[in-house]
């Protein structure tokens, strides 16, 4: 599976505001805290290969569902006290136009056994990255890329900034070159400039900061 993610810098409010107007079929899907712990690899230095291995913790914001209903509507809250947890691999860069990557990625019942299993293997928790997502399910409604769907996340990312990121996930490596263009599209829908795209991870950013 190959991640394909584009990411710029952006102001919150303002995409938010665009989304209602822009030219695409948007879904919201509702707000989460992610808490990301990194690891160094006893092996090899993954900052050299360019590849991660995470721990993420996720739980949903408390509040509606749909951000745009408010508390006195009749949409169900978000349960904040709901949890999961995943391990993901990252493998390096495959392209010099994106953050598209391939992707490997599960379910495990408890992060605190899982860390415990990767400390007895000699991997080490190197940073933890904590962001604030705003999801949001989003389809071109005509022209390049409209054969995917996307998924668009707003992201408030501690000691970080804010960030929109645009992604869709692909099996086939062939269609990488018009799912980015789709992906581009898309910011250019929210008055983004794909040449603003940023490559470096948040925990890149966070360590360079």
């Amino acid at each position: 599976m190959y991640e394909v993610e584009v990411k710029v810098p952006a102001e919150l409010d303002r995409v938010r505001a665009r989304l209602e107007d822009a030219p695409l079929e948007v879904t919201p899907q509702g707000a989460v805290v992610q808490t990301d712990t990194y690891y160094d690899a006893p092996h090899r230095s993954f900052p050299e290969t360019d590849e991660a291995l995470r721990i993420r913790n996720e739980r949903h914001r408390s509040g509606p569902a749909d951000p745009s209903e408010t508390a006195d509507s009749d949409a169900e809250p978000r349960d904040d006290t709901a949890e999961e947890t995943r391990v993901t691999y990252k493998g390096p860069l495959v392209d010099e136009e994106s953050k598209t990557r391939e992707e490997v990625e599960t379910a495990v019942g408890d992060a605190e056994t899982f860390d415990a299993v990767l400390t007895n293997l000699g991997f080490e928790a190197a940073a933890t990255v904590r962001k604030e997502r705003e999801r949001y399910t989003v389809v071109p409604a005509d022209g390049e890329g409209d054969e995917f769907e996307f998924t668009v996340t707003l992201d408030a990312v501690d000691d970080v900034g804010e960030y929109v990121e645009v992604e869709t996930e692909l099996e086939d490596e062939r269609a990488l070159e018009s799912a980015r263009d789709g992906a581009y599209n898309v910011l250019r829908a929210l008055e983004l400039d794909p040449d603003d795209q940023i490559r470096t991870s948040y925990l890149g950013l966070l360590l360079e900061s």
